[in-house]
């Protein structure tokens, strides 16, 4: 018991734990290295897991050899290693976009450094038809064989690993700032759907040196195919862009030029602007992806800490001269992609902007014609109210005839027409008085 135990634990020292803390903390305990005793043979397939869900990887497993008791409860920590009968591991690592799954066991003798392209497959500790039903897709696929060996003369062992893989051209290097070991390959696959990859430490290697190895160099194959997963979305992207970038600079020459309307130029952009939307939503993953994979290889390339052997070519030249062009044509994808959207960003801002200048002017002549009507109305209306008041005028002095008329009938010494005439000028006045007061009010209303 430690000192710390001794106080009463966490729980009596700190404050209640954060529901994500110990399962965070253990997270750098999640994959442990495997311990590797030499000589021994790694298998290891690395599967797309699009569509397969756990309870088949699950189903899977049990069909190895004593475990037959696998649980759903097993899988939850994506992580898994299991020994079998046999003296052999077996692990089994689920990721977001595939699954592992590593055999190790120990060489067979024929297959030692003095083999010439020794066969492999016959030797497995796991029948090939379990291989063949794991389920995905595979993605990758190496039999990693790891040997001791006197690492005095490299020249020497790399010509004996030379015929160990049928004399073909391979890649090699020494590994560690000490030049620890010798990592043989010829990133070539061959009839199983396999490619190879050797080995060569002393016998004093440690159990957990050897696992570093191999997870470094498995993991940088596996994550240098899953970046060049984003290559054939590239290319055939590639024919697409081209023709969306011709027909931008098209509807910006028609744009300048003025010989198309505006709605039809608007439309086209709008459509445009949806296919390279949908593009970048549908590929955008796969871009990301790349270029977080690309990452990891580089990380695990300089893990290695290589050393050149003279007259081979290293394992971080192989991938700078094969691996960066794939994915510099992936980022220069993801680029003309995003450059795109934001070219026709700008040329339907412009064509807006032309549309509003077009469509003010439109109301400044509709505002101009508006104004010259209510003026032309204004005279009329001034023309129709000058006529009001002579016919209000006229009825008005037509009841005074009629009145003065009714009182001379009466015994009144009136003469009508005389009345009528004097009274004409004050009718035209009151009248036009009225109109007038009738007006101002209106307009202070």
């Amino acid at each position: 018991m430690t000192p710390d135990d001794a106080i009463g634990g966490i729980s009596a020292v700190l404050p209640p734990d954060d529901s994500r803390r110990r399962a965070l903390h253990n997270e750098v305990h999640a994959r442990p290295t495997a311990r590797i005793r030499l000589p021994a043979l790694v298998v290891y397939v690395a599967v797309l897991n699009e569509g397969v869900d756990r309870a088949q990887e699950l189903q899977h497993l049990r069909r190895l050899p004593g475990q037959e008791g696998l649980t759903e409860a097993d899988l939850q920590a994506h992580f898994l290693r299991l020994r079998c009968p046999g003296g052999f591991t077996l692990k089994w690592e689920r990721h977001t976009e595939f699954t592992r799954y590593s055999l190790v066991q120990p060489l067979p003798p024929e297959a030692g450094l003095e083999a010439t392209d020794p066969p492999l497959l016959p030797s497995l500790k796991v029948a090939s038809d379990w291989w063949a039903a794991i389920p995905g897709r595979t993605i990758c696929a190496i039999q990693l064989a790891m040997v001791t060996a006197d690492l005095a003369d490299p020249p020497s062992l790399l010509a004996q690993a030379r015929r160990w893989f049928g004399n073909q051209p391979v890649v090699a290097s020494l590994i560690g700032r000490e030049g620890h070991s010798i990592v043989v390959t010829d990133f070539r696959l061959r009839g199983s759907g396999f490619e190879r990859m050797l080995v060569l430490a002393p016998p004093e290697t440690s159990e957990t040196r050897a696992g570093r190895i191999s997870a470094r160099l498995v993991e940088l194959e596996t994550y240098r195919m899953m970046a060049l997963l984003g290559l054939p979305v590239a290319k055939m992207l590639a024919g697409p862009l081209a023709q969306a970038e011709a027909r931008l600079a098209r509807l910006t020459a028609d744009m300048e030029a003025k010989t198309t309307s505006d709605q039809a130029l608007l439309d086209e952009l709008v459509g445009l602007a949806a296919s390279i939307e949908r593009a970048i939503a549908e590929h955008g993953y796969r871009f990301s992806a790349t270029r977080a994979y690309d990452h990891i290889v580089n990380q695990r390339i300089a893990e290695l800490r290589e050393q050149a052997i003279p007259g081979t070519q290293t394992i971080s030249e192989f991938m700078r001269r094969r691996l960066a062009p794939a994915i510099a044509t992936v980022v220069s994808t993801e680029q003309r992609l995003v450059a795109l959207s934001e070219r026709i960003a700008r040329t339907s801002a412009l064509l807006r902007t032309q549309v509003d200048i077009a469509r003010e002017e439109q109301n400044r002549v509709l505002l101009e014609k508006l104004t010259r009507g209510q003026a032309l109305q204004l005279r009329l209306q001034s023309t129709v109210e000058g006529l009001s008041i002579a016919a209000i005028s006229y009825y008005v002095i037509s009841l005074v005839l009629y009145g003065a008329k009714a009182l001379k009938s009466a015994g009144v010494p009136l003469h009508p027409e005389l009345t009528a005439g004097a009274a004409m000028p004050l009718v035209l006045w009151a009248v036009w008085r009225l109109t007038r007061r009738i007006h101002a009010r209106l307009h202070v209303d």
